[in-house]
Formats: C-alpha cells, structure tokens, sequence
C-alpha cells in the first residue's frame, strides 16, 4: 500500500476492565490510585454554546486585512473563577461538534478542575471557510491552510476569550486535541508557551514524518492487531490480494465480485481493482484505529472489539479464491453494515462526511507529508514502497502546488523537543498512529503514556464501564499533571503579585 488515496484516508486525522491484569508497558501507572472521577460514573450531557470570532485570513503578511469567521464552542456549567481552568480542544480536520462529540474526557473532567471548556474549529473545515464556498476552489485560496495558520487562530482566540470574559483573564489554559489535533495540541505549547500551561497530545504522530521512523511502521501495526485477534486472519488479508487479481483475470471476474461484495457500483475496468484494493486497505487500517472495547459510532457504528468480530469470518485463508472473497465479504459487512441499514457497499467512502477530506488531502500535499509503505512480509498489505517523485506529481496534478517533505520537522523540531516542557504524549499500543508518536519519556516533564489496549485516541473518549483499567490509569496520570499545572500557575501568579 502506502497509495495517495490510503494517506489521504488516515485521518484523526479515533473487556471488561476490572479482571484486567496492568502490562509492565503501563510504567508508573499500576501504582497510581485510581481518582474517582474514573470509576463507572453516568455519562456526561453535553450542552455548549456555539460562537463566533472573526479571525485574520493571513496572520503573517501584511497584504490583505481579509476575514472570516471562525466557530467556537463553550461549555461553562462547572467552570468557576476562582481557581478555575480553561480546557482548550485544538480542533483537527473536521466540524468541531462532531469532535466536541466524542471528546467525552473532557466533559468527564470539567468539574474536578472547575473547568471552562473551549472547542475551537480549524480552519477550512465544518463552517470556519475563510472564503465560504470557495475555500477549495484552487491553491489561490487554500494558500492560508497551514498549521502555522491555524495555531496562530487558537492564540489569537485564548487572547479574546481572556479579554471578553470576566474572570477569564488570570487562568490557565490546558491545550487538548487527538491525531491531528494532538499534532496542533503539541505543537501549540512548543509555539505559544506563553498561553497554554501545558497539553495532552493524545495519539498524536508528531515524528511520522520525513526520516524519524520507518515508513512501513504503520502497515505493520495494524497487522499486529489482526494477527492478535484472531488465528490465520492477517494471513487470510494477505492472501486476499492475489485472490482478487486472479479472480478480475477472468472475463466475468469484475462482476462476481461485484456481486460478492454487495457494491453499490459494479467493477466495470481494471482500474476500478485497484481502487477497491485501496477501499479494502482502508477499512482494516480504520478497524484499527477504532479498535475500542465496546460499541461506539466514531467513524462508522461498530460493535466492542470489532477486529476480533471482523476475525471470526476470516478463520481459514487455505480456501478457495471465491470462498476467501465472501469471507472477505461478510469481514467488510462487520465495518460498513453492523446497523444492518446499508444495502450495499459503497467504495468511494470509508468514513464519516463529518471529517473533511477535502482540506486534509491539500494538507498532506503540502506540510502534512508523512511516508508510509509496505512490504507484504512484515505486513499483510500488497507491496508498495514510498515513492516521493509520484507521491509530489500527483500533488501537483491535483492542487497545483509540492510538497514540502521536511518542513514540519524544521517548524516544529523534529525529535530535538527536550527544550519544551509539559506535553503529555498519549498512545494506544493498538493504535497504528502510535508508530509515529512519542512512546518514551523525553524528560521529567516531556511524559509519554502507552495504553497497551488503547486504539486512536481512547482515552480522550467518555468515561466507560467496559473501559480496560489501562486507560483508567492512564486518564488519572493525565488529570494528576494537569492539576499540577494549574496549582503551579496559580503559585507563579500569586508570587507576581
């Protein structure tokens, strides 16, 4: 794999826990008492008001004053004045409500720190368009979507909030986000440390980019959580490529497959192969992503553990190319069809259309470059090395614009961040992003939390009864630190004074 169309799809960028044994994986964490806040608790309401600021279309040139609007969540019922904090989600690629949504850790969170809670919308997605329906028209226009961009809407944010809300002005602000927006959470506090105490970087890839890990690393995750659910089912996948490229060969290949698969539009050339190999490669890296322990409806609805249900049908990969393919089938049906309401499989989507495919893919075609690939023997993807010189030509073709391979690690630092303080960094051992994430502590205050049953980002989602006791611990370190920053902000303000 490691195709254009696959990168552009791995987006944020998301058992019973009591009976659990606590992997060594987990460090300090087992010895850690368990906070209260995350024994089994009612779920959370989530009642926000919806905002508006306007915001610079460029905050770095000097030529145009033009501006838009950019949305913003609050969620005030638990925040208090007096020694409050203000929770800050750096919106990813994306409508901020469908994120809001599912950042339950946050609402689960607001009364133990007295807790203002912000959900700021990036831009160029949901309704933060900075020139409305034609945002996407060219790269004329989308020249002002940049993470330097979007980092410099949040700070500008903090500040007005500070200045128009009465009581705001001395309290600190926690960054928070998950995949992309654990990228911006990082990197906001390694930009502005001045507004932001510190940030939660939950499943957040910051070193899946140019040199600073091996390309295939990804691929060969999400092979380790099919090979790990179930007997011969990775191996079932691998052997399902050459099964489909044999089955096409014959003259009414395209439309038995067509028919096996239940697709919503047959194969009718052999481009179209390719193309449903991609779908293929993309729901099992999906499947990983949100691999969590009970049912959720993040990218699609999806029972507990949905790779061990997906395994249950691809037990025996010695059968034959037709039997594989309907065993394939009734896998995918786990993914696109566990509500039972689709009537067919559609291989032009693989996720929710609340994520916005568009400005992600112009991003990966300019900073957001991360290499992937695979090689069919540490994973159980088709062959397909990462190729820069076709990657950048279709960049080109689509966008009109290159891509800038190794600006991200120049902007940001690379793996040179020890000069940074409180960034907690957060990642699933399930999780194929944590490949390109921060697993080992940089120093005392650079922490790295690894959830040895964690998927995408689990720990940012709501408080659950199936929830394993790793992420628990996990979410007690995280509040442990987060308290910590805010008693050290209040002291360093009370010495000020």
């Amino acid at each position: 794999m490691g195709r254009r169309s696959l990168l552009l799809l791995l987006l944020a960028f998301l058992t019973p826990g009591a009976a659990t044994p606590v992997p060594p994986a987990l460090r300090a964490l087992s010895s850690l008492h368990l906070s209260t806040s995350f024994r089994s608790r009612p779920a959370v309401a989530m009642k926000y008001s919806i905002h508006y600021i306007q915001q610079k279309v460029d905050h770095f040139g000097f030529h145009t004053d033009k501006t838009f609007k950019q949305r913003y969540l609050i969620a005030d019922k638990h925040w208090k004045e007096d020694g409050g904090s203000i929770l800050f989600y750096t919106g990813n690629e994306g409508d901020i409500i469908w994120f809001c949504n599912n950042t339950g850790f946050m609402w689960d969170m607001a009364e133990e720190l007295k807790a203002m809670l912000v959900f700021a919308e990036h831009r160029y997605y949901g309704e933060s368009l900075p020139f409305g329906a034609n945002s996407f028209k060219d790269s004329r226009h989308l020249n002002f979507l940049t993470t330097e961009q979007a980092l410099a809407d949040f700070a500008k944010l903090i500040k007005y909030l500070k200045r128009t809300i009465p009581g705001a002005r001395n309290q600190p602000v926690i960054a928070l986000g998950g995949s992309y927006g654990g990228m911006l959470a990082a990197w906001f506090r390694m930009k502005y440390p001045h507004l932001v105490v510190g940030a939660l970087a939950s499943s957040a890839p910051i070193w899946q980019f140019e040199n600073m890990v091996p390309c295939g690393v990804f691929m060969k995750i999400v092979t380790t959580d099919f090979r790990k659910s179930g007997p011969n089912c990775s191996e079932s996948i691998r052997r399902s490529w050459d099964a489909i490229s044999r089955l096409t060969e014959k003259g009414t290949g395209l439309h038995w497959l067509s028919e096996a698969l239940h697709l919503c539009t047959p194969l009718t050339e052999s481009q179209d192969v390719q193309r449903l190999k991609d779908w293929i490669s993309e729901t099992w890296v999906n499947l990983a992503m949100v691999d969590y322990p009970y049912e959720s409806n993040f990218l699609q609805p999806l029972p507990a553990w949905p790779i061990k249900v997906v395994c249950q049908y691809l037990k025996n990969p010695n059968v034959s190319d037709t039997w594989l393919l309907q065993n394939i089938f009734q896998a995918l049906n786990v993914y696109y069809n566990y509500s039972g309401q689709a009537r067919c499989l559609n291989i032009s989507e693989t996720a929710t259309s609340s994520l916005g495919a568009l400005g992600w893919s112009y991003q990966t075609c300019t900073e957001m470059v991360m290499p992937f690939c695979s090689n069919g023997i540490d994973d159980m993807f088709e062959p397909h090395s990462w190729n820069f010189k076709e990657f950048s030509d279709d960049c080109f073709k689509q966008w009109g614009v290159k891509p800038r391979p190794s600006w991200i690690p120049t902007m940001y630092g690379g793996k040179n961040i020890s000069s940074h303080t409180n960034i907690i960094f957060s990642n699933g051992e399930l999780d194929p992003w944590s490949g390109g994430g921060v697993t080992k502590d940089i120093t005392d205050t650079l922490l790295a939390i690894v959830i040895p049953e964690g998927a995408h980002h689990l720990d940012l989602r709501a408080n659950n009864a199936f929830d394993p006791v790793a992420v628990l611990l996990a979410r007690s370190l995280e509040v442990r630190h987060m308290k910590q920053w805010i008693k050290d902000f209040y002291a360093s303000l009370r010495k000020m004074h």
